[in-house]
């Protein structure tokens, strides 16, 4: 079996810790001491003066019906997981039951989260639950903690079953806030639809489930623990430094010389990155801190707290607007933002300019070969997700690389990296990555665009605009209408789809102030998977104009309460003299064009949107 602080050792006995010292064991259990090299037959000898075994218990409980896993996992407010009985219990069952009884007995799940308030209650009923049905490993990142990202990373390094993942991600989080868990499969990756569904079913029938809930952990304390479960089943836990293994990888594809020395060299620039109270502050201090050299003050807000410090952790110019306003002193030549669970990121300029996340990854993919990685491994393909702006079409056709528009959701990039069709991708919902995992990853964002200043020489801005120069500006923008009425939103949509379906549609011409726009496409967006033929439907509404300019709609499976809608304007531009307008400016046209189509502001009761991007 394999392990992160290497091979696992086997002999039974209630709780043990590898290496020696005291041994914890649950409440009410038997106490046992092992030195550092006790002979096994002390041991046995231990057990048979009536050492007791971890119990397990079934419990009879009730299905709930609302515990349909969305595009990252099951998402609710904490109160609903703390007050409605055995909630969380029946959730963690229910994804447990999804692998099969006989690869349990050798199967390594890892667990993860964010910090948000709950996980640590969760994390220990993941441990009791995964004890009763016959896991026989957990890999948990000490104190919990561990970037999804990092889970990601660590499935794959140790061949795992896959990974439970505790977060809400952007979400706020606090005893009012948010709370998620997520499945991720063996590949790394958010579990397929097939998975999702198949927990669905579970959950909607569940009429039991089995727990140990007198096994206790120590999340803090880095080692391996094992327990003997009833019938002398090894059950190990072991607690890991959350940041050492997805470091190690990212060794393996920055040249963290050249990083180094552009953060902490004669002639560094001078950063700030703000962790938010998420995940990624323990990351950015022992990566970009302690090893690239980057002084201590250059990372703020980096201790995860419960609440995420009373703030949203979401890496835009809303809720980041500490960030970007020591951005605008000029003190600082590079600055970025991260979510709770450390996949998504925002990328500032000097001055706070601010790079789109749409344009964010079409400059990585037109300076890949800054990144060492992907000079050895070649480039496969890009992808896009349908939202996000046609910008990174605009690099593959002029470099000549495989481009591919999927659903929004991380796990439709997984699919065509696992078949080796897919390099670089992202998100306009500040997601950005990579095949070195199966996660969206914003520290690997963040040292990809490190690469890319170290390579070029260059600011922020320069290369910004060199960019737009060389390949012309999609234009976009993002409403988020947060939290809306769930039967008005449904409502809208529909209404606004058999609108879009009249056969007249394509062909109307539309206008505000001196522009006019002519549909030349209206459909729900449906992607065929170019791997395995299933198909997605209802992916979003779009309307495509004869220019190429397009209007999006699509109602959001992230958020844990009410409905979110979402508005997406895209436009393209390569006219020298216009493509460093004001996005909001040359968008305004298309914006009041959707607003009056759709009717959201009227249909909503809402006079605007909660966050614009």
């Amino acid at each position: 079996m394999e392990s992160l602080h290497g091979p696992l050792k086997r002999e039974g006995g209630g709780v043990r810790e590898e290496g020696g010292g005291a041994v914890a064991s649950p409440p009410c259990r038997t106490t046992l001491r092992i030195t550092q090299g006790c002979p096994p037959q002390v041991l046995c000898l231990s057990l048979s003066l009536g050492f007791k075994m971890v119990k397990v218990s079934t419990v009879q409980t009730k299905p709930y019906t609302d515990q349909k896993p969305g595009t990252s996992g099951l998402r609710k407010r904490v109160t609903v997981f703390q007050q409605n009985q055995h909630y969380a219990e029946n959730f963690i069952q229910s994804i447990i039951s999804v692998i099969e009884p006989a690869e349990r007995q050798a199967a390594t799940l890892v667990v993860g989260g964010d910090g948000r308030f709950f996980m640590k209650d969760a994390i220990q009923l993941i441990v009791q639950i995964a004890a009763a049905n016959g896991i026989n490993h957990l890999v948990i990142g000490q104190n919990g903690i561990m970037s999804t990202p990092a889970v990601s990373c660590v499935i794959r390094k140790l061949k795992a079953v896959g990974g439970i993942i505790l977060t809400a991600s952007h979400n706020p989080g606090g005893p009012n806030g948010d709370f998620g868990i997520k499945y991720n499969i063996s590949s790394g990756g958010p579990a397929p639809e097939g998975i999702t569904n198949k927990i669905f079913e579970i959950s909607k029938g569940l009429q039991e489930y089995h727990i140990c809930p007198e096994l206790k952990v120590d999340l803090s304390k880095i080692g391996k623990q094992t327990f003997e479960v009833d019938t002398f089943k090894p059950f190990i836990v072991e607690i890991v430094d959350s940041v050492e293994a997805y470091a190690e990888m990212l060794r393996g594809i920055f040249d963290f010389a050249a990083l180094k020395d552009l953060l902490s060299g004669a002639n560094h620039i001078n950063v700030r990155l703000d962790a938010m109270h998420g995940v990624v502050g323990p990351y950015i201090k022992k990566i970009v801190c302690e090893e690239l050299g980057s002084p201590a003050n250059s990372a703020v807000n980096c201790v995860p707290q419960e609440d995420f410090g009373g703030h949203h952790p979401d890496p835009n110019l809303t809720y980041a607007a500490d960030l970007v306003n020591t951005m605008k002193s000029g003190e600082y030549d590079f600055g970025a933002a991260f979510d709770g669970d450390g996949d998504r990121n925002m990328v500032l300029g000097k001055h706070g300019f601010f790079v789109n996340p749409s344009d964010s990854v079409a400059v990585i993919g037109a300076n890949i070969t800054s990144i060492p990685y992907f000079k050895k491994t070649g480039v496969k393909g890009l992808a896009r997700s349908m939202p996000t702006s046609g910008a990174l079409d605009n690099v593959a056709k002029a470099l000549q690389m495989q481009l591919y528009e999927t659903p929004t959701g991380w796990k439709f990039f997984g699919n065509l990296m696992d078949a080796g069709k897919l390099s670089l991708c992202g998100e306009e919902s500040f997601g950005t990555g990579s095949d070195h995992i199966r996660e969206k990853d914003g520290l690997w964002a963040v040292l990809a665009w490190l690469s890319i200043l170290a390579t070029r020489k260059q600011s922020v801005e320069e290369i910004m605009k060199d960019h737009w120069q060389k390949f012309g500006r999609n234009f976009f923008t993002r409403y988020d209408y947060e939290e809306v009425d769930s039967d008005s939103a449904n409502k809208m949509i529909k209404d606004l789809e058999a609108q879009m379906s009249d056969p007249s549609f394509v062909g109307k011409q539309f206008s505000s102030g001196d522009k006019t726009y002519k549909v030349a496409v209206s459909d729900n967006f449906a992607y065929t998977d170019p791997v395995d033929g299933s198909v997605s439907k209802n992916q979003g509404l779009r309307i495509i104009f004869s220019d190429g300019s397009r209007i999006i709609f699509r109602l959001s499976g992230t958020g844990s309460a009410g409905a979110t809608i979402r508005l997406y304007i895209d436009s393209y531009e390569n006219d020298a003299q216009k493509i460093y307008q004001d996005p909001q400016v040359m968008l305004a046209p298309l914006v009041d064009i959707a607003l009056k189509v759709s009717q959201l502001h009227e249909r909503t009761g809402r006079t605007g949107p909660t966050v614009i991007t």
